[in-house]
């Protein structure tokens, strides 16, 4: 056999192998754009930095190509999926409840795109090509609500939110019925700031709560969260803090207790290798194995409430407390 038919077979060997290699990186997401569509910046170390955390580990775990969009408002986010679209990105995720409607219509009209949408509650009705993330944001609020109710010494909590949604009354409700479940005499009292990334008027807020002799404040607000820290530090110590969506205890050291914890590093991921696997949509639940958790040890707390805050989280992620998810509207 000569060179140059030595050659030809070499490079035939080596053809194959790369049409086989990139075979391979299809069937693990080659054929595949994601595109995240974001309601606030990814570098708020909070709810938009948990999403961007997703996609990356997407990307990582699948080899799908990722790209997003930040500090998108509801009006602009038909919009902004309808170029991705155009562009050829055949995965679109809103991070955010407020883009499910918007996600759904665009879901009818784009039958070959899959959608990755939020809500609070499973739909039941969704198009086959659309994913729902149910946030399930009620069972993490029970367990900062039992938390608070044992440390106030006042006898009132403060549960303080940006907008009248499902979520927030259901955050609300799933609070109160941590407190009668545990049969406490404690008042928890309601807020509204009108936006979830305004530390300022957060903070008005917080100071009206304080003043209102509420010593512990469970906070449901991405930003907004900052201002409740700067209420509590200008008293001292002995206003504690419960934040969401990530360890936030830099921020306020000597009055932070723990931290909803959410992740949708996990979800995602899932999600995608389902749609990869050719399986086009379904309802994906938040919980304590996928995604959801509440931030042990507490600081700033007693031993005797640490202990009882680690029996109920292992109680509930045993399936052991079941918390109602109610979005009875706060009058």
């Amino acid at each position: 056999m000569n060179k140059r038919n030595i050659f030809s077979i070499f490079f035939v060997f080596l053809l194959a192998l790369v049409v086989g290699c990139g075979g391979e990186t299809a069937e693990d997401g080659g054929d595949y754009k994601l595109a995240a569509v974001f309601p606030g910046t990814i570098t708020d170390a909070d709810y938009n930095t948990l999403g961007n955390l997703g996609i990356e580990a997407v990307n990582a775990e699948h080899g799908v190509e990722i790209a997003f969009s930040e500090s998108v408002a509801v009006p602009d986010v038909e919009r902004v999926m309808r170029e991705y679209i155009d562009d050829g990105f055949n995965i679109i995720f809103t991070h955010g409840g407020q883009f499910l409607s918007q996600t759904l219509d665009l879901a009818n009209e784009f039958p070959d795109v899959n959608f990755i949408a939020e809500a609070d509650a499973a739909i039941e009705d969704a198009p086959g090509n659309v994913w729902v993330i149910v946030r399930n944001m009620e069972i993490g609020a029970y367990g900062a609500g039992a938390v608070a109710a044992q440390m106030t010494q006042t006898g009132k909590i403060g549960y303080i939110t940006g907008l009248t949604l499902p979520l927030t009354y259901a955050e609300y409700h799933a609070i109160e019925q941590a407190i009668s479940d545990f049969d406490l005499s404690v008042e928890v009292v309601p807020v509204w700031v009108g936006d979830f990334n305004d530390p300022s008027k957060a903070r008005e807020l917080a100071d009206t709560l304080i003043a209102d002799d509420v010593d512990v404040i469970i906070s449901s607000l991405n930003l907004g969260t900052l201002g409740v820290f700067e209420a509590a530090e200008a008293i001292g110590p002995e206003i504690k803090v419960i934040a969401k969506y990530t360890d936030k205890s830099e921020f306020a050291p000597d009055n932070y207790v723990s931290s909803m914890l959410y992740d949708f590093e996990g979800p995602l991921t899932d999600i995608v290798g389902e749609i990869i696997g050719g399986n086009g949509g379904g309802n994906y639940h938040l919980g304590f194995d996928t995604g959801i958790d509440l931030q042990l040890p507490l600081t700033n707390a007693s031993d005797e409430v640490n202990s009882a805050a680690e029996a109920l989280l292992e109680d509930m992620k045993a399936g052991n407390v079941e918390v109602i998810k109610d979005t009875t509207p706060i009058e």
